[in-house]
């Protein structure tokens, strides 16, 4: 009788974790689009170089920090659908959400030089 205990167990804790992840995810995509604060996020003339982006530093970028979360299309797998990330957020809510995260998302703040950041944000910004 206790055979059928632990593989039932088992079963529903999975089932759980797969439901709490697809309400996390849910919840996730909306919040995070909205700055936290937009009026100190404006003030920074440096987030959003007007200059040609460098599509494959970017996509090197991309790949290396992003890819995991987002899918190799941009499509979102964990993280949401960054395919038009630009015309929903300006480039400073998307370097602000590169280096502080938020969302389930962690912040890239000391993982990556505010040249990566400027190219990252540069990139994703101009996909509309």
């Amino acid at each position: 009788m206790r055979k059928w205990l632990l593989p039932v167990l088992i079963t529903a804790c999975c089932a759980y974790a797969a439901v709490m992840m697809m309400v996390s995810l849910q919840q996730d995509e909306s919040p995070a689009e909205p700055p936290p604060s937009s009026s100190s996020a404006s003030a920074s003339p440096s987030a959003a170089p007007a200059t040609t982006v460098d599509e494959a530093a970017a996509t090197a970028i991309y790949k290396s920090s992003c890819l995991s979360c987002h899918g190799d299309q941009l499509q979102g797998q964990i993280g949401p659908n960054l395919t038009k990330v630009g015309s929903a957020m300006t480039a400073d809510q998307i370097r602000t959400q590169i280096e502080n995260g938020g969302g389930g998302m962690p912040g890239f703040k000391g993982t990556l030089t505010d040249d990566q950041v400027n190219t990252l944000t540069a990139w994703l910004s101009a996909k509309k």
